[in-house]
């Protein structure tokens, strides 16, 4: 007596796998060519890491676009503007991304950003740091120390740094400070050659302070 087997065909008579009822082999997943394929180290499908939006990164229909001489080119397709710009060698940046539609330009951004950190370090070399330089006193600072102190004071001047004066009182010093007013008045009249009065004597809680600064008629001596 024969045995009839009970397993039965796939449904829609399909090939085993494929969708029921379908009829055929389902197609491989294919993906979406990139309008310019990456090629291994090609600088053109780089990120930057400031944020500016190069190349690929530009996402909008179009830009208005300007060429690598500066000229204006006008409205154009952004997968047109890529174009160009990869067919010369160079990147497609976006510098205007509040305009509509955003401004792009053509440049050499390797080159560009060379030029940019050489500006940036003459600027900074250009760039003339003020220091303050601060000298503690007492109210009854001797005149030995006192004359030490202003020729310092002198020098970071000269030097055209600021020095700020701290007279500091203790105790009940705070309510007799005659003392500390004489002593600042007499240390502009030692300083007068050299510097100016930037902020003038003061009393801050438990501390006097004066500050001065290079004096711009010294400088032309």
């Amino acid at each position: 007596m024969g045995f009839r087997s009970s397993s039965t065909p796939p449904a829609g008579g399909g090939i085993p796998g494929s969708p029921a009822g379908g009829s055929g082999p389902r197609a491989p997943f294919t993906p979406r060519p990139r309008p310019f394929p990456s090629r291994g180290g090609d600088r053109f499908n780089r990120e930057d890491k400031d944020g500016v939006r190069l190349n690929e990164r530009i996402r909008v229909p179009e830009v208005r676009l300007i060429d690598e001489k500066g000229e204006q080119v006008g409205i154009v397709p952004t997968v047109q503007a890529l174009a160009m710009a990869r067919d010369r060698g160079l990147d497609l940046m976006e510098v205007a991304a509040g305009a509509k539609p955003p401004v792009c330009k053509i440049l050499d951004y390797g080159k560009f950003k060379y030029e940019e950190k050489k500006k940036e370090h003459v600027a900074r070399k250009n760039q003339v740091v003020v220091k303050v330089k601060e000298i503690q006193l007492r109210p009854n600072t001797d005149e030995h120390d006192l004359d030490y102190k202003v020729k310092n004071a002198i020098s970071f001047c000269e030097e055209g740094d600021k020095v700020k004066f701290i007279i500091q009182f203790r105790g009940r010093e705070v309510a007799h400070t005659a003392p500390g007013y004489a002593m600042c008045k007499d240390i502009l009249e030692r300083m007068k050659d050299v510097a100016v009065v930037e902020t003038p004597t003061k009393m801050e809680g438990k501390k006097m302070m004066m500050i001065v600064a290079p004096n711009p008629q010294a400088k032309k001596k």
